[in-house]
């Protein structure tokens, strides 16, 4: 198996070997400077399928040192247990504390997730993931919502991840998350820090989506519009000096013009007949009780919004409660595809440049079909550095690396 030439080729199955002590010794000895820069992508998911299986060994062990505890209490067992791990592993209480919570977490209440972790199927990070977004649910209804995600989570970056976990959890108990939304509103707050630096940290806490979304849309338009030419400050400065001006009253701040939201929801939480969630670009699963408001709402913003069929997530309708449209190829287009297309991104697609699949240059049309809102990042990476994608029958996207690996997107995302 392993009389390769100095490890300079590799298996044709190795995306398919399982982490253990055969693919261990094989990439011990693999030469990456031999390999080209497809196989090296190859050897690097072996990599990381290894690292994730130690991960989930290492939680095992942590849980197996709590077992042998002395002490009669649970709770007891798990502080003599952080005390013995911090001091095994040069841990401070507060890192081995958590280290044990993630690792009795997966022992206790998730072993789906400790089993596709001991495999490789995830990483740590997705696990943790599903521990944190489930943790105000019961036993029950935590592995449930594991048990609905744990097959497409290999596929799904953390962000993916964790937006489709909580639209599940809203679906599970809408009255718990409509109550949990309500005492968190209650405290909203605005607090100010000092940093080591010398400079200060300002920020809300526990604001209404809706109308973060609108304010956070609006620094967006303000910011960009004053990347005229010469002006020298980043994207993060211009949003920042326009937060700061709006707040006192200065510069920018005289400017005219409000927030936009974009709302997708289904016809029956609109008009009230169920609780299923609804869903705002750039922020991600909302209660039906904000889904209502901002569809609502007539005032302080331009609403866009997306009704969709409950049955099959097909759009019926797309509109805005303002008279002043934007444009319509721009409209349909963001109708269709609520993020940018590139694989993993959830820039929402108001935010989005219309980039031609086919280049205009080379007689593409301008034309929905022709169109699909990427950010300027990934804009710019696909023209700069050779990425390339088709759109599928059924409206995903199949995308082609440099180095000729393949990824599909959804229409729909995660």
């Amino acid at each position: 198996m392993f009389a390769l030439e100095m490890r300079g080729s590799l298996p044709h199955d190795l995306d398919d070997w399982q982490p253990g002590p055969e693919l261990g010794a094989f990439l011990a000895d693999v030469d990456l400077e031999r390999l080209s820069g497809h196989d090296r992508v190859v050897v690097l998911r072996a990599i990381d399928r290894m690292a994730a299986h130690f991960a989930a060994l290492r939680y095992e062990a942590m849980a197996a040192v709590t077992d042998a505890m002395d002490e009669t209490d649970e709770r007891g067992r798990l502080e003599s247990a952080e005390s013995e791990i911090a001091a095994a592993l040069h841990l401070t209480r507060r890192a081995a504390e958590s280290e044990l919570s993630t690792a009795w977490e997966l022992h206790q209440r998730h072993p789906r997730v400790l089993t596709a972790l001991r495999y490789g199927r995830i990483d740590v990070r997705r696990a943790r993931v599903m521990i944190d977004t489930t943790g105000h649910l019961t036993d029950a209804a935590a592995r449930d919502v594991v048990a609905r995600v744990i097959d497409d989570v290999e596929t799904l970056t953390t962000g993916q991840l964790r937006h489709r976990i909580r639209r599940m959890c809203i679906e599970t108990d809408p009255d718990d998350a409509k109550a949990r939304y309500d005492r968190s509103v209650e405290e909203r707050r605005v607090v100010m820090y000092p940093t080591t630096q010398g400079t200060a940290e300002l920020f809300a806490a526990d604001l209404p989506p809706h109308e973060a979304a609108a304010a956070m849309r609006r620094v967006n338009r303000l910011a960009r519009s004053l990347r005229t030419a010469g002006e020298t400050r980043t994207m993060d400065q211009l949003r920042a000096d326009v937060f700061l001006d709006l707040l006192k009253g200065t510069g920018v701040a005289k400017r005219s013009g409000r927030g936009t939201v974009e709302l997708r929801a289904p016809l029956p939480t609109l008009v009230g007949l169920s609780n299923a969630p609804g869903e705002l670009a750039g922020y991600g699963p909302v209660i039906a009780d904000v889904a209502r408001q901002v569809a609502e709402q007539q005032r302080d913003a331009e609403w866009r919004f997306v009704v969709t069929d409950p049955d099959n997530g097909e759009i019926v309708h797309v509109g805005t409660t303002q008279y002043r449209p934007t444009a319509q190829q721009r409209r349909t287009v963001e109708a269709i595809y609520s993020t940018c297309v590139f694989p993993g991104c959830r820039m929402p697609a108001g935010d989005n440049d219309l980039d031609h699949r086919n280049p205009h240059a080379e007689g593409g049309p301008t034309a929905v079909p022709n169109l699909a809102p990427l950010c300027r990042h990934h804009h710019t990476t696909r023209h700069r550095f050779g990425w390339s994608y088709e759109r599928l029958p059924n409206g995903d996207h199949r995308w082609r690396s440099p180095l000729g690996h393949h990824y599909v997107v959804g229409r729909d995302p995660p």
